[in-house]
């Protein structure tokens, strides 16, 4: 006697968790993606930026270039992980999240405006990634099975004369 294997059916809610997942995943890698050329530019042309005088966390616009080149490295990498939906990289998605906002606050006086906006696409990052219960996930690399409405054996029927 041999056994069938099914898959178990796809739920709502592992639509909306993989969703979410895959919504924190690019805009982790756009975030990533944006830090490397800030940092780049930061480090190549410091006239690029405003420096504003007694500033309480002044940092030399060089060093401060290298660490979003750094941080938006780790994002990228951490997004392709987000993209296998991998533990690891969820964590470490809210850890590196975590660090963008703290970089882009210490950076709101030499970029105001484009801090506030990479501060409120991490805090949404950060929110798609914590509200998603590990048991919802599906593997967003793999191939999903049509769903229950339309199975191959019920494609639509060819018009043949």
């Amino acid at each position: 006697m041999t056994a069938t294997h099914t898959r178990p059916a796809h739920t709502a809610k592992q639509e909306w968790a993989t969703g979410l997942t895959a919504f924190a995943a690019v805009m982790l890698f756009l975030v990533g993606l944006l830090d490397i050329f800030r940092g780049i530019m930061a480090i190549a042309e410091d006239d690029i930026f405003v420096t504003t005088r007694n500033y309480v966390f002044e940092w030399d616009l060089t060093g401060w270039g290298w660490m979003h080149l750094a941080l938006g490295a780790v994002a990228v990498i951490v997004s392709i992980g987000l993209l296998q939906t991998a533990v690891w990289a969820r964590v470490a998605g809210v850890a590196i999240a975590s660090l963008v906002i703290i970089a882009n606050f210490l950076s709101l006086p030499y970029y105001p405006i484009w801090s506030v906006v990479m501060i409120t696409i991490s805090g949404f990052i950060i929110w798609a990634l914590c509200v998603v219960q590990r048991g919802n996930l599906f593997d967003l690399s793999e191939e999903r099975p049509l769903s229950d409405e339309r199975q191959p054996s019920e494609e639509r029927p060819s018009h043949r004369v």
